[in-house]
Order: structure tokens, then C-alpha cells, then sequence
């Protein structure tokens, strides 16, 4: 099979002869059945120890690239989780997420495999634990310098509201979209220019 490759650099002429401008490619992604978010779908709750913990068991990779989210399980737990995996590439990456007590809080890079969970030490002993999630931002196979979605459909049908896009021409894992609606587990179609 005969693949475009987006990085050749192609022109195309206008109809100025001094003038030429980029060619762009219209790409379509499906993602068949992404699933809900889902709190402990990375990581069960786990009780926290008198020192940090460095975990690589017990852990379940993301349905999909997809950022992850953390949550304690007390109001004053505090510190930070170190995720360790790779990106849609394959490549290594990490991200900090510190945690605010039994609040959600969310990372922004999006994660194909998470391999090891760095846990801060406790701060109410023999009680403190944190769960470690899937959260809705997906990530895309594109570095991308500009928002180039054009559309959205959810389970054929187009989203009504523009999604939250982040993009990166350096670190796919911060190439992503965030739909208006949370993930249901239908299929999710985009189409965007690259």
C-alpha cells in the first residue's frame, strides 16, 4: 500500500505565479469504542505508605491514547504522582499530577501505556489511598502546530459544539481533543487537516 507522507513538503500554485502555498491532506481518525472515563481503570485504589511508593503492579494501560487523572481518597492529601509510559508513538514519557485531596485532578499528556506509578508518602497514617483513572482527552497521531479539526461525529452523528484541541509540533502526547460530552464507548470520528 502506497501511504501519503504529509512531511514531503509539497506546494501548490495559486493563481499568483510568485506565489505558492502548502498542500494539506485531509486525514480521517476512527476510534471504534473508546471507553468512559473511568477513575480506577489505570490503577485500583491503593493505600499510600509512610514513604513514596514506585508501583508496576497491578496496573491496567488505557483503552486508547488518552490522558489519565488521579484522585485521593482524604481533603488534605497532597503530592504528587509521577506517570511513567509511552505516547501514541511508542516513545517514553512521564507526567507529574499532583494531587488536592479527594478533588480529580487531571494531566494533559495523553498516555498509550502506562508502565510504573510513583506515589507520595501518606499524610494520615494507615488510611490514605489514591486511585489513578482514564480521563476524556484522546490523543492524536499528528505534531501539530495548529487546530486543524474540521469535525467531530459521535457514533455518526456531528458533535453540535467545537471540540477543546491542544496541539504540540514537538511532543505527540500533547496533541489532543477534548469532546464537548463525555466518552460513552461510541465510535468517535474526526477529521482534520495535516
Amino acid at each position: 500500500m502506497n501511504l501519503y507522507n504529509i512531511g514531503f513538503g509539497q506546494k501548490i500554485t495559486t493563481d499568483v505565479d510568485s506565489i505558492a502555498v502548502d498542500r494539506g491532506f485531509t486525514a480521517h481518525i476512527t476510534l471504534k469504542s473508546p471507553s468512559e472515563q473511568n477513575i480506577t481503570a489505570v490503577l485500583p485504589s491503593t493505600a499510600l505508605a509512610s514513604e513514596s511508593q514506585e508501583i508496576t503492579g497491578n496496573i491496567t494501560n488505557p483503552d486508547l491514547a488518552r490522558n489519565i487523572r488521579i484522585k485521593g481518597n482524604a481533603a488534605e492529601i497532597s503530592g504528587d504522582v509521577i506517570i511513567t509510559g509511552t505516547n501514541i508513538a511508542d516513545e517514553v514519557i512521564t507526567e507529574t499530577i499532583t494531587l488536592n485531596g479527594t478533588k480529580e485532578v487531571q494531566g494533559n499528556k495523553a498516555f498509550k501505556t502506562v508502565s510504573k506509578i510513583n506515589l507520595p508518602p501518606e499524610i494520615h497514617e494507615g488510611t490514605d489511598s489514591v486511585s489513578v483513572g482514564t480521563a476524556n482527552k484522546l490523543g492524536l497521531p499528528y505534531l501539530l502546530e495548529l487546530n486543524t479539526i474540521l469535525s467531530v461525529y459521535r457514533n455518526k452523528i456531528l458533535e453540535d459544539k467545537v471540540p477543546t484541541v491542544a496541539v504540540s509540533s514537538e511532543n505527540i502526547e500533547n496533541n489532543t481533543v477534548l469532546l464537548n460530552s463525555a466518552l460513552n464507548g461510541s465510535q468517535i470520528d474526526m477529521f482534520l487537516i495535516v
